[in-house]
């Protein structure tokens, strides 16, 4: 049910409140976010501090924050996927697979992204 006078400033303060929750239990639960969010701190001084061009550093940190949002999306979908039921069944498998593709494929887009601007740096 949707709370009455949900707008303006009110609005985006219990949508952040929603957001830090989110990102507190997928923190909390999700050891594959945790990794991803502790290589994104150790990287991100490294994209900071190189000396490269503003749009590869935009380049290098956008690819760290997809990374995260491509895996908060793959925990929701594991999330109601095992909320729904407990049975095995090939759809629910396939649901899952396919999130952990994405994760997959946004960190093969990382590497490559990073190994495309650093090299050419050594």
């Amino acid at each position: 049910m949707k709370p009455v006078n949900n707008h303006g400033l009110k609005r985006v303060f219990r949508a952040t409140g929603f957001s830090l929750k989110g990102l507190k239990a997928a923190w909390e639960n999700e050891a594959a976010f945790r990794q991803e969010a502790v290589l994104a701190i150790v990287m991100l001084p490294i994209a900071l501090l190189v000396n490269i061009s503003t749009s590869e550093r935009i380049l290098l940190i956008m690819t760290l924050m997809i990374v995260l949002i491509v895996e908060l999306l793959n925990s929701a979908i594991e999330a109601v996927v095992d909320r729904v039921g407990d049975e095995i069944h090939p759809l629910s498998g396939q649901a899952k697979d396919i999130a952990s593709a994405a994760v997959f494929l946004s960190l093969a887009m990382c590497a490559i992204t990073w190994a495309m601007v650093l090299i050419p740096l050594v």
